[in-house]
Order: structure tokens, then C-alpha cells, then sequence
């Protein structure tokens, strides 16, 4: 769209929300420090009892999605550390089918915690939802409200990842993100995770 003297750098992310019952996704593309809505939404598993059928369909969505859209980069949202540990064990789980996924297809990942995308979003760590959500329909400029706040935390993921290269330089909390480039690197960070999958 944008036809510059100097090539305008283009790239289209995806941004997940993981979670077991609803799972929130959003694509954006950016050009150059403009940012625009592509695409969000959600994927359903109320009605899913298996837990192992759930993580096939967040598997086969997020695949559906890469291939549909050929996003450039994964920006996927990481659990957050709460009291139920059988809560955490299941997120943990839908985050690595989703991130399995983009490895299968070879797309760059990077991990923000919900603290660090709410704050890169509101400017405030501890916003709700509705927060979030109000402020990505103001950036991206739309103003149907999608039926789950799933959709805009996972169009959120992918707000946080572009922003974070148009502050390139200024590393604001580095523990917050963490990136993949393919497989390897992903099983040797994650070996717990990784053999956890294996024995299921």
C-alpha cells in the first residue's frame, strides 16, 4: 500500500492467547510504525471433554491459521502463575501446542507475560480486559466488540510484539519475553515441558 523511496519493512504477527476452553488469536499487519487489523477471533472447546482433543484442536487451528494468513512471527501470551496448579499444568500445555505449531511451520516465537503485554497496551500492569480491550479497538480503529475478550487479549499479544520493535534499543524488561527460532532452541530452554509432552 505504502510505495516509499526506501522500502517500507512489512510483517504480518500473530498473536495467541492460549487457554483450554477459549482460545484468543489476532493478526495484525504492520508497515514500517503503522500498525492494522487483519483478522481475530476465537476457537471454542467448551464442548470438548478430552483434554488431548482440546490441544488437537488448538494444534490444527493454529496451524490453519499460519497457512492461511503466512504470518511472519508468533507472539503468544505465557501463563500466568496462579494458585491451581492443574489450571497452570493445562495452560502450560495449550501454550505449547499452539507454540509446536509455529515450529512446525518455522515461525519465530516470542513469549510475553500478561503483566508485560497489558503494560506495553494500557500503560497500566494490572488493566482488565475491558481495559485492553477499549484500547486495542481505539489503536486498531474498529469498533465491533467480538463476543469473548479472549479475541482482544490474543489481537493484544500481537499489539506488544510490534510495539517492542518500534522501541528497538530500549529493552524494557527482557525477562518478560523470551524467542525462539525453531525447535532446538524451544526443547533445550524448555526439557521439562518438552519430555512432559513426550510421556503423554
Amino acid at each position: 500500500m505504502q510505495q516509499n523511496t526506501i522500502a517500507t519493512k512489512e510483517r504480518i504477527i500473530l498473536g495467541i492467547d492460549p487457554g483450554t476452553a477459549v482460545m484468543g488469536y489476532g493478526l495484525i499487519k504492520e508497515v514500517g510504525t503503522k500498525i492494522e487489523l487483519l483478522s481475530l477471533g476465537v476457537v471454542k472447546m467448551g464442548a470438548i471433554d478430552d483434554h488431548m482433543l482440546k490441544l488437537q484442536r488448538i494444534f490444527e487451528k493454529t496451524v490453519a491459521l499460519i497457512d492461511n494468513y503466512h504470518p511472519d512471527c508468533l507472539a503468544i501470551e505465557a501463563p500466568f502463575y496462579g494458585k491451581n496448579i492443574q489450571v497452570m499444568l493445562k495452560l502450560g500445555r495449550a501454550q505449547g501446542i499452539a507454540m509446536a505449531a509455529a515450529l512446525s511451520r518455522n515461525i519465530d516465537i516470542t513469549e510475553y507475560s500478561p503483566r508485560k503485554i497489558k503494560m506495553a497496551i494500557t500503560g497500566n500492569g494490572n488493566a482488565t480486559k475491558e481495559q485492553v480491550a477499549a484500547m486495542i479497538q481505539r489503536l486498531l480503529n474498529f469498533t465491533e466488540t467480538p463476543d469473548f475478550l479472549d479475541a482482544t487479549d490474543g489481537l493484544a499479544v500481537a499489539v506488544c510484539h510490534a510495539f517492542q520493535r518500534n522501541i528497538a534499543g530500549k529493552s524494557s524488561g527482557g525477562a518478560a519475553k523470551k524467542s525462539y527460532s525453531g525447535w532446538d532452541t524451544f526443547a533445550k530452554d524448555n526439557a521439562g515441558r518438552v519430555n512432559g509432552l513426550k510421556k503423554k
